[in-house]
């Protein structure tokens, strides 16, 4: 199966980078992806004299405009998408870092908010953001079982562990990574190690420029490297094969090898 990976610079102006959204779900379909994806934030990029409150007030709930658009392109288009947007929250002033799956139909079939929230490095995501509450089950797609992820999240072990038990075959992971010191080190390194530690492929969309380093990637689940796509805006496109993920985690058994029976003997 083919996947369509989008890394590009996302604007203030939520309706260009809506625009441009658009256009690369056409051209997807056009080389006949099964499935597109975007990075973390692709909504409208938030700089720091914006204030919790502008971006709430700019925030849309999933029947929204946003997101109701790039369904009905993804309808058109005959092709799944996955993206984020800002969600209206019930806390004043706070909104949730939202991802979603969409089918070929045009249907919204999950929903994931971001549990792990920002807050290092100098960074306080909790300022404007408030936190989700659970691990969404994988989503049934025709690429496989997705397991969804957003950015910081890829730093806890935990999340994409219960995903893969839970029988992800793919964990998808829209980013926003910012830039700093060993930041594109630690980039490479993480997502190979979820692949790694768990047999899946790992699919992670990022932003590039602004504050944000690019390097989107695409992992198979014995921990190569298929697509990096440095610094570019563009779509790039990588074929699935999930006969790799039953190989990989036959010949490597660390699902199966674990001894949960022991770990929880260890106290603090």
């Amino acid at each position: 199966m083919k996947v369509g990976v989008v890394q590009f610079k996302v604007s203030t102006k939520k309706e260009a980078n809506l625009k441009k959204i658009i256009t690369y779900i056409s051209k997807a379909s056009s080389e006949n992806a099964t499935l597109c994806a975007f990075p973390e934030f692709m909504m409208f990029y938030t700089n720091s004299s914006q204030t919790a409150k502008q971006l709430a007030s700019l925030a849309e709930t999933i029947n929204g405009n946003f997101v109701t658009t790039i369904a009905k392109a993804a309808k058109t288009n005959h092709i799944q998408v996955i993206g984020t947007f800002y969600e209206k929250s019930r806390k004043k002033d706070r909104v949730y870092d939202t991802s979603f799956v969409i089918d070929k139909s045009g249907k919204v079939i999950s929903t994931y908010r971001k549990i792990h929230l920002y807050d290092a490095l100098g960074f306080r995501e909790s300022d404007k953001m408030v936190s989700g509450s659970k691990i969404e089950k994988p989503v049934k797609t025709s690429l496989g079982k997705i397991g969804m992820m957003i950015c910081y999240d890829l730093r806890f072990p935990e999340i994409a562990r219960a995903l893969a038990v839970a029988g992800s075959e793919v964990l998808v992971a829209p980013s926003a990574w910012v830039k700093g010191n060993m930041k594109e080190e630690h980039w490479i390194t993480i997502n190979k190690t979820r692949a790694i530690e768990n047999g899946c492929y790992v699919i992670a969309p990022d932003q590039v420029g602004n504050i944000y380093c690019g390097r989107s990637l695409v992992v198979d689940p014995y921990g190569k490297i298929l697509l990096d796509m440095k610094k570019k805006q563009s779509i790039d496109f990588v074929n699935i094969d999930l006969n790799k993920v039953k190989q990989t985690r036959k010949v490597l058994p660390l699902l199966k090898n674990r001894r949960i029976d022991i770990y929880p003997t260890l106290k603090a």
